[in-house]
This record gives C-alpha cells, sequence and structure tokens, in this order.
C-alpha cells in the first residue's frame, strides 16, 4: 500500500513556522487540507485494522474533529507564545478508556526536524504516576522484564523529565528508584522524513508499535486498564 505522505507535507510545515500566522494559513488551508490533513486522515483509517491486530483497546478514528488527529490549533490562552498554530502533525491512538482515565496510548509525530513514534504516558496526573511507581515498587521484575525487553529496546529508548530526588515516600536505595523518579513513562522511536514516504510505512509504524508491548501491557496493568 503507498505512503499517504509527500514532501509536500513537510514543505507546508516548514512555511508555517515561517509564516505563522492566520493570514498566511487562511491563504495556504486549501495546501493544509490537501497536504497534510487528508494524507493523514487516510493514515489514520488504513492503521485502524493494524493497531486493532496487535492493541485492540487502542482506536484509530479518522475524523476531522475529535479523533486521532490532533488539532492544529495551539491552546495559546495561558501561553506567553501566541502562535496560533501548531507546525507539526500529532496522531495519538488513545486507549479506549481514555477519556475517562490517565491511560497510556500511542503516538505519531512529524515536524519539519524530526519523525518519531511514542508509546506509553507522558505527564500523567498524579494518581496514575503513582500507580505506576506502586507497580514498579510491588513488581520491580516484571518491570525489568518490561523495561528491557530485548525487541522493545532495540526501537525504543526511554525518554522524558525526572525528578531530581527520589519522590517522597519511596525507598531512595530501591533498585528502580532512576525509574521511580520518573515524571514521564514515554518510549520514544526516532524515524526519518524519508521512512515517511515509503511503501512500508505502514508495516514499519505497526511492528514498531508491537514492539512495545510487554512496556504497554505493565502500564495498563499498572493505570487499572486492559491491554
Amino acid at each position: 500500500m503507498p505512503s499517504p505522505f509527500k514532501p509536500a507535507l513537510v514543505a507546508f510545515l516548514e512555511e508555517l513556522e515561517r509564516n505563522n500566522n492566520r493570514d498566511w494559513f487562511n491563504a495556504n488551508k486549501a495546501r493544509y487540507e490537501a497536504d497534510v490533513r487528508e494524507p493523514a486522515l487516510e493514515f489514520i483509517e488504513n492503521m485502524a485494522e493494524r493497531l486493532d491486530r496487535i492493541a485492540p483497546r487502542f482506536n484509530a478514528i479518522a475524523k476531522r474533529q475529535g479523533g486521532s488527529l490532533m488539532r492544529v490549533y495551539r491552546d495559546i490562552r495561558f501561553s506567553k507564545n501566541k502562535a496560533p498554530y501548531k507546525t507539526n502533525v500529532g496522531i495519538q491512538f488513545r486507549h479506549e478508556a481514555g477519556r475517562d482515565v490517565h491511560a497510556p496510548g500511542y503516538y505519531f509525530h512529524i515536524d519539519p526536524d524530526n519523525v518519531f513514534l511514542g508509546a506509553g504516558l507522558w505527564h500523567p496526573e498524579r494518581e496514575a504516576l503513582a500507580a505506576i511507581r506502586d507497580a514498579i515498587v510491588e513488581k520491580p521484575r516484571a518491570w525489568k522484564r518490561a523495561r528491557d525487553d530485548r525487541a522493545f529496546r532495540r526501537l525504543f529508548q526511554l525518554e522524558g523529565e525526572s525528578l531530581k530526588r527520589p519522590p517522597r515516600g519511596y525507598d531512595p536505595d530501591h533498585t528502580c528508584i532512576e525509574d521511580l523518579k520518573r515524571k514521564d513513562f514515554i518510549a520514544v522511536c526516532s524515524l526519518t522524513h524519508a521512512d515517511l514516504y515509503k511503501r512500508t510505512v505502514y508495516d514499519r509504524v505497526t511492528k514498531t508499535f508491537d514492539a512495545a508491548r510487554p512496556f504497554m501491557r505493565f502500564l495498563c496493568r499498572a493505570t487499572g486498564v486492559r491491554f
């Protein structure tokens, strides 16, 4: 199956970076529709069956609003940066319970400089973060098996923010103390822009997400949702 993505997508994002204002965007909205939004929606639609095979509790929803494609409009109400538009494509495959609980998810990111896949939880809410830390304390061997799974670590790197000191209430000498310091439980796999345009992009994304299965299963169990 041919990739829906073309170099015109990244070209549009590059131009948007230089012209991040409403007049320019409105004048080029047809390009956004044709070169960015429609290819992204096609990708999401074609990922639905594949995602159902490897992670059936996660949804690929090809809708213009309220689906897997994140909005291009930035929320600038509380931000010093008043640029109105995001200069990236963000696709999130949420857990079916994701609107009710802070659950793990899969993510696909494209911007002019980077392309990457993500799995896990970024900036989890306090309750979810505590649940993950408690699960690591209760089952450190299960956590290490998930974290150090060979197929997972061959493709993914654990990233995100961490505390400088052990979190309150946790043993500073715990064998997994560096993981207990994490504020994010997110794993990232870098791709290239060239990967976007290949016929293999669907297989590449599917196999990469599938490699995160042990990590995602642990996080789902920790946060009380089914994998």
